[in-house]
């Protein structure tokens, strides 16, 4: 496994040069539109017999920690696992369950061990999507990943796959083989304050009504002054789903999008038309923590084998919170994973895994999740 941080464009003739010598069989690409564009002709040219896909971002991830404006490219190879690209072309947000059963549908399923997806960040309900992929794949496969961020501006975001680059497609990798050993972890690390609130009227992931009164009012009324600063100030607030006993579910929605004509809230996947909704908000520290949490929670689980790969997806609203102390969680899961693995991941629009602990996919949000992979050497 080599990782190359892409600062400037000069930098791209030497990093290519090392990924020929290293002859990977999969490249993943974080960074800006204009990377991912840069880097889409070089890739077809020299990697045809390569798996590669990435996304942009809000932030990528790297050995080296936190950076905005780069490009972090992993490549990586195998001894004896294999991968296979899947993509699917988004037609609009009603299309997510759909798209993602047709991405589902395109890995044959024997020896199929996960899926690591990336989709695009802000016309897509991202809960609708998964359960699209678990329909075809079932729950006996895991399925992580993310969906692309645009540096917390919620207007376009693109994926790149072996086509180029596209604002409006799913990609992803099935990772294939008795070698591979993939674990995960996710952690929040938010705290509820003020009322549940019933939900009173709901499509999908559009909210309408809490307490049979318009969503983006009641929003507005306790965001105060940042409210003039919706959507992106959303992300310092988001909600916690409750069940309709009020009880803890574990899920987070961020808000994508509002509408003022019709005073509703676009969150990042379903609601639940029956449950509550509270708002939430955090430290620095006890979001560290929650890194923390995530990166034990992969690693124990993990027979400790061959070093290997996390992949970090975090969401661009523990970013904003932190602020300067971003780099705190990553450097709480390097120290965790220590010699055991290479960072590679970004900031989100939505986080893609299991709750810790179980195998069912969800989507979450303002969450670190972490997919560690890893190939043992299987005896001669």
């Amino acid at each position: 496994m080599i990782q190359s941080l892409l600062r400037h464009e000069i930098d791209l003739a030497t990093a290519l040069d090392t990924w020929r010598a290293f002859q990977p069989d999969l490249i993943l690409v974080f960074g800006p539109a204009d990377w991912l564009r840069t880097l889409a002709q070089p890739l077809a040219t020299h990697f045809g017999h390569a798996c590669y896909l990435g996304c942009t971002t809000a932030g990528e991830i790297s050995a080296q920690g936190v950076s905005d404006g780069t490009c972090v490219v992993t490549a990586l190879r195998f001894e004896s696992a294999r991968v296979q690209m899947t993509s699917t072309v988004l037609m609009d947000m009603s299309d997510s369950a759909a798209a993602g059963a047709r991405l589902a549908q395109q890995l044959p399923a024997p020896g199929l061990r996960a899926v690591w997806v990336l989709g695009q960040g802000v016309g897509i309900n991202g809960s609708a999507m998964i359960a699209g992929m678990t329909g075809v794949l079932g729950s006996g496969v895991l399925i992580a990943g993310g969906l692309a961020g645009d540096a917390a501006a919620f207007k376009e975001t693109f994926v790149l796959d072996g086509a180029g680059v596209h604002a409006d497609r799913l990609v992803g990798v099935g990772l294939y083989g008795q070698a591979l050993e993939v674990t995960h972890g996710s952690f929040g690390g938010w705290a509820p304050f003020g009322p549940a609130r019933k939900v009173t009227r709901c499509r999908g992931n559009l909210l309408y009504e809490l307490d049979g009164e318009a969503a983006l009012d009641v929003y507005k009324r306790y965001l105060g002054e940042h409210a003039k600063d919706l959507p992106a100030s959303g992300l310092l607030f988001p909600f916690a789903m409750l069940g309709r006993d009020r009880s803890e579910v574990g899920l987070i929605r961020t808000i994508l999008a509002v509408d003022e004509a019709q005073g509703s809230l676009t969150l990042a996947g379903d609601i639940d038309p029956d449950g509550y909704l509270r708002l939430m908000h955090a430290s620095t520290d006890a979001l560290v923590d929650g890194a923390e949490a995530a990166a034990q929670a992969a690693l124990t689980k993990s027979s400790g084998g061959d070093p290997g790969l996390a992949l970090l997806v975090s969401c661009v609203g523990r970013k904003l919170v932190m602020g300067g102390r971003v780099e705190e969680e990553v450097e709480a899961v390097a120290e965790v994973f220590h010699q055991h693995a290479v960072l590679a991941g970004f900031y989100a629009y939505g986080e893609i895994s299991p709750f810790t602990g179980e195998v069912t996919c969800r989507l979450h949000n303002q969450t670190m999740t972490i997919t560690y992979v890893t190939e043992n050497t299987l005896p001669a």
